[in-house]
Parts: structure tokens; C-alpha cells; sequence
């Protein structure tokens, strides 16, 4: 967990971002399923991005790791890191979306169009998309999931990944909005991790 590789993450999250925004409005136009989330899958998915997916998956590790006398500290412990990191994703969305402004990708039919500062939306997120909250609270999950229980990385990834793919397949978030979040939900992840550090599965 050296800041080398948080510093060499945010490279590859700034590469990864620079070259999906080659290809966004291509992709907006040309690949889209406005019906994803009318079928059980997408709708599995995009629940990865909110926390009613990650607070009883928190809550049901911390009831299974005490059950037979475990130890609680480690438990609650794990508990915190589980629920908040994705909480932190979310939080931090939120607010790079007030700072960078950039709006839907609907709203000029897949061109890049950003809010400007003053009048009565100033300061309201509604509308925002970069970078996307979903693929941030899933990735932020993830990337701390896989830390806690390195055996199950893969599962958190997949179903992280696969809820910004829904992001874009809904119309809802330019590629780019979903690479920037994925990078920058495992970096949130770090963070967390280095400053709070888990104790391993099986360690």
C-alpha cells in the first residue's frame, strides 16, 4: 500500500480516462440498451452503485464473523470498512461532480456539455455525470472487498465492472464517467485501507 502505487493508479486512471474520451460519443450513439434496467441483471447491477447493496453485505459479514464467538473487534472492524468506503465513493462523486460539472451525455446527444457556474443550479449535482456516483460507490466496494477477502477480488470487480457497463449501455454516463470512477474508487479504497488498515482473511 505505498503511495507509489496510488501514484501509478491515478496514471493509469488519467491514461484510461484520455483514451475512453476518444471514444464516447461513438459509444453513446452506437452501443446503448435503454431496456437494461427493465431486466433482473441491469437492475442487479446498478444496485452494486448504492449502498442497499453494500450495507447488508457489511452487515451480514459482521453477524456471520461473530456468530460463533468471533472477534468482534476484527468484525466491527471490518463492518466500517465494507459500509464506508463505499459511503467515502459516493461522497467524493458527489462532490468532483459540482467541481467538473460536465452534464449528461444526453443533453446534446452524446457531445460534452458542462454547467456553468452561477444561477439557481449552482450548486445542485442533478443532471452531473462525471464522474459517475454508481461506478464509484461499486468500484470503491470492490477495491476494499478485495482487500478484506483477496479469494473474492474477481466477484466485487465483475459486478462493479458490470454496473458501469449498465451506466453506459442506460445512456446515462459517458465511458469516461464510469474509467474516472472506477480509478478513483480504488484509489478512495486505498486511502481508506492505508489510513485504516484491514486484517486479511486467513492473516
Amino acid at each position: 500500500m505505498s503511495a507509489r502505487s496510488a501514484w501509478r493508479a491515478l496514471a493509469i486512471t488519467l491514461v484510461a480516462f484520455a483514451l475512453a474520451s476518444l471514444v464516447d460519443t461513438w459509444v453513446y450513439r452506437n452501443i446503448q440498451n435503454p431496456r437494461v434496467y427493465e431486466v433482473d441483471w441491469g437492475r442487479m447491477l446498478r444496485v452494486m452503485g448504492s449502498l442497499y447493496a453494500w450495507l447488508p453485505l457489511a452487515l451480514g459479514i459482521w453477524l456471520a464473523e461473530t456468530a460463533d464467538g468471533g472477534r468482534r473487534t476484527a468484525a466491527r472492524r471490518r463492518f466500517w470498512l465494507l459500509f464506508g468506503t463505499p459511503v467515502l465513493g459516493g461522497i467524493v462523486a458527489e462532490v468532483m461532480k459540482l467541481l467538473l460539472r460536465r452534464e449528461r451525455p444526453a443533453v446534446l446527444d452524446g457531445l460534452y456539455s458542462w454547467r456553468a457556474f452561477g444561477g439557481p443550479e449552482s450548486w445542485s449535482n442533478a443532471g452531473l455525470a462525471l464522474p459517475s456516483s454508481h461506478a464509484m460507490v461499486a468500484f470503491a466496494g470492490a477495491a476494499m472487498l478485495a482487500r478484506l477477502y483477496p479469494r473474492a477480488r474477481w466477484v466485487g470487480y465483475t459486478l462493479a465492472a458490470g454496473c458501469a457497463v449498465t451506466r453506459v449501455l442506460a445512456r446515462a454516463h459517458f465511458v469516461s464517467d464510469v474509467v474516472l470512477a472506477a480509478g478513483l474508487g480504488w484509489l478512495v479504497a486505498w486511502g481508506v485501507a492505508r489510513k485504516w488498515p484491514p486484517r486479511v482473511e486467513g492473516v
